[in-house]
């Protein structure tokens, strides 16, 4: 899978994934996120995003939801932290009508009042929902707590008072100052050949006006004091989140952190955490780590829900398991499984070609660059025992650790 890559003259980079698969996945990867928001501003990157939806200079929303919906394709988006996506899933032979919708959004989005009005209410209905949820809610809440006081901590949806006050003035004004050529990519993984691509997308996408306010620089979170926090919500369950700051995307340690990652409480049963928390000790369904890798910090967190009266146990039993990967250092048998193992899933991944799309977006929009699968077993099999302890003394070490409790 090589990947082939153009940038035009107004700053727009391409990367291109050939395929012979009978369906195309592309769409554009802009660089704005959540903490890109000012403080009165949390939430707007996401609603920016559902309104992309709403009505271009040509196309009016219901012209939108049909354009690939009646071939059979699919038009989707989301927000995280540092991206907004907006891409189609379409057969090879509707690439184009793809191209020049997505050209479409990203260009002459309108943003009218009376959709502002209307998706602000299924915003505050999205909150909602998410309120319910404290499975859910605890993963932003603790990285709230982490990144307390940074641009990283608040969540993607906003706050309820911050939503009701945003208006078109808002919405345009950010959609002009991040959806420039130079702060996003496009992206496709298909039989279309690039240099289609590359025509399609300038016949399409028109010239923007130039920005007139440069965009600020992103700030590095700062090292805080790690914290505790238990909060009573009057749940039938206890959900706990323990983890601590990491390497970012382009740190060479953040290979070794994915596999002890895995080995500690990843997709597989025979994970460390739920070997012990669940198949020894009965104490939880579910139990499970991951690690988030963003363009200058990271985050690898511990999840589990138990029973009122196993909290203090299932805790103990985690920094338990912690302590193992600090002082313990992997047999070589051991560390050959534990790397088999991650090579196994992310083969078996790379089936899943809609993730695979997003994940090379992802790093070619802030990398300028990706790892193919052949390059990151690479870099798994180059890890050594000695490596995997240093890394899990810098990370896992318990005065580093963050702690939140839903109760």
């Amino acid at each position: 899978m090589q990947a082939e890559v153009y940038s035009f003259s107004n700053g727009l980079r391409m990367i291109h994934i050939p395929s012979n698969n009978p369906v195309s996945y592309c769409g554009f990867a802009i660089n704005a996120g959540a903490r890109d928001e000012a403080p009165a501003e949390y939430g707007l990157t996401h609603l920016v995003e559902h309104l992309l939806y709403k009505g271009t200079k040509k196309r009016k929303a219901c012209h939108i939801l049909n354009r690939m919906e009646n071939v059979g394709g699919e038009l989707n988006a989301y927000t995280t932290k540092e991206e907004t996506f907006i891409y189609t899933v379409s057969l090879n032979n509707d690439t184009e009508r793809a191209v020049e919708l997505l050209a479409d959004i990203v260009s002459a989005s309108q943003f009218p009042e009376n959709e502002i009005r209307k998706e602000k209410e299924v915003v505050l209905d999205e909150i909602n929902l998410y309120k319910d949820s404290p499975s859910e809610l605890i993963f932003d809440d603790f990285e709230n707590l982490i990144f307390d006081g940074h641009a990283l901590g608040h969540h993607i949806l906003g706050e309820k008072k911050t939503l009701k006050t945003f208006n078109r003035e808002q919405c345009v004004r950010f959609f002009h100052h991040f959806y420039q050529p130079d702060n996003m990519i496009f992206f496709c993984y298909g039989a279309t050949p690039l240099k289609k691509l590359v025509a399609m997308l300038s016949k399409y996408l028109p010239e923007p006006p130039p920005l007139s306010v440069a965009r600020a620089p992103r700030l590095i979170p700062e090292l805080n004091c790690t914290r505790q926090s238990e909060i009573n919500k009057k749940l039938h369950q206890t959900h706990v989140m323990i983890g601590a700051k990491a390497y970012d995307m382009r740190d060479d340690k953040k290979t070794g952190l994915y596999l002890l990652n895995n080995l500690l409480g990843g997709p597989g049963m025979n994970s460390r955490l739920n070997l012990t928390l669940r198949e020894r000790y009965g104490l939880v369904y579910t139990v499970e780590s991951g690690y988030t890798a963003y363009s200058d910090t990271g985050v690898i967190s511990i999840y589990f829900g138990c029973d009122h009266q196993s909290k203090d146990r299932c805790i103990d039993l985690t920094y338990k398991e912690l302590r193992r990967l600090r002082t313990e250092k992997l047999s070589t048998a051991r560390l050959s499984t534990a790397k088999k193992q991650l090579k196994g899933q992310l083969g078996i991944s790379a089936e899943h070609r809609e993730n695979v799309a997003l994940s090379i977006a992802k790093s070619f929009l802030h990398l300028n660059k990706y790892n193919d699968l052949p390059q990151v077993y690479r870099m798994i099999d180059d890890l050594s025992a000695s490596l995997l302890l240093e890394i899990a003394n810098e990370v896992l070490e318990e005065n580093k650790l963050f702690r939140l409790i839903f109760s």
